[in-house]
């Protein structure tokens, strides 16, 4: 199969998600049945999902979704995790077979613990070891990707309509308090295992409908601090943004949505003069940072949901609430098919975050 890069396919996409807020736990049905109404804007080349709360028995172990093209290339990472790691547990995640779904590489699930004298070693915390440990593999593993490395969260995903990738990996069977899903239809690349959404860094999860112009001065900007962008699509690149801005700077969401998605200068101008001096400090510390271009996003984090559009709103997206439960979608067919008699229907501004966190979760 052709990789990334190799052909031009013009985009499309469907993004989708679900959270109640209290935490209380459903399964995928819904997510896929939302997905699967747009099943237009994909093509069968990509699809998958992200699920927070699906393994409270090992809520304490990092859940490491790998693809393995070869059995040589699962037994040489099985060998580094071996010696990085304490694992708890270790299998293939199940599956079954499905029409649509076909040259599926092996696909396994291992829970594991940071071995804490390496961590000392580095005098790095636990996150920052697996998050390491996670980008070597996908450097330096011919043959490896780590697809997701959450804590009590996975991503499910793969080529095929997303619809499909669901019955594949039986997401029915699963239950999460917040699901995300993608169907792609892809920019400039055709489709394989590993560049499908989401794309996942420790708890982050991103899926994205649109294209990233600024995707090498954001990709040059996040390497400077040891990341590396191995599954060659732009999306890749907002996960280990806010990564980085987030978890690494120690800046708020709300502070890390600012300057990826950065108000106009003009807009900056009408600003009290407080929130102006900030909003000015943002663009030109993080300039690099900024992304461009037609996008809407969905970003999932173990506090919940944001999703977002780009400044001027090049790309649909439409969110509800019904209850405790929050919606967003590319179209709002996709909401109703779920929840026919949502309490508030919207569709944001360009550049105005939903934001729908788990109770007592701080923004």
């Amino acid at each position: 199969m052709l990789r990334e890069g190799d052909v031009r396919i013009p985009s499309g996409c469907a993004i989708s998600g679900i959270i109640d807020k209290t935490g209380k736990r459903f399964s995928g049905e819904d997510i896929i049945k939302s997905i699967a109404l747009m099943h237009d804007r994909s093509n069968g080349l990509g699809g998958g999902f992200a699920a927070y709360g699906i393994y409270p028995e090992y809520k304490d172990f990092y859940a490491l979704h790998i693809f393995f093209d070869t059995l040589t290339a699962k037994v040489n990472a099985e060998e580094f995790l071996e010696k990085h790691f304490d694992i708890e547990s270790a299998g293939d995640i199940p599956t079954t077979p499905i029409d649509g779904i076909t040259n599926k590489p092996l696909i396994w699930r291992y829970f594991v613990r940071p071995r804490v004298h390496m961590m000392q070693d580095e005098f790095i915390d636990e996150d920052e070891f697996t998050a390491r440990c996670a980008v070597k593999i996908n450097t330096e593993f011919t043959g490896a990707y780590v697809f997701s490395s959450g804590k009590n969260m996975g991503a499910f995903k793969g080529v095929g309509y997303p619809e499909d990738i669901g019955k594949f990996y039986m997401l029915e069977t699963y239950k999460a308090h917040f699901w995300t899903a993608h169907g792609r239809f892809p920019t400039n690349t055709p489709g394989w295992w590993g560049g499908a959404h989401p794309f996942t860094l420790l708890n982050w999860s991103v899926v994205h409908n649109g294209e990233i112009s600024s995707y090498d001065a954001n990709r040059r900007f996040v390497e400077m601090f040891g990341y590396k962008c191995t599954l060659q699509t732009d999306t890749e690149v907002i996960t280990y943004l806010f990564d980085l801005l987030v978890r690494k700077h120690k800046l708020s969401l709300e502070k890390a949505i600012q300057i990826v998605c950065a108000p106009f200068w003009t807009d900056i101008e009408r600003e009290s003069a407080e929130l102006k001096k900030d909003l000015k400090a943002l663009r030109a510390v993080y300039s690099s940072a900024l992304i461009n271009g037609p996008f809407s996003i969905i970003l999932g984090s173990e506090k919940g949901m944001i999703a977002l559009n780009d400044r001027i709103k090049l790309r649909s997206m439409v969110a509800a609430e019904k209850g405790s439960k929050t919606f967003v979608a590319s179209e709002e067919s996709a909401i109703r098919i779920i929840c026919p008699n949502p309490d508030k229907v919207w569709s944001p501004r360009g550049g105005e975050p939903v934001v729908a966190f788990l109770e007592g979760a701080s923004k």
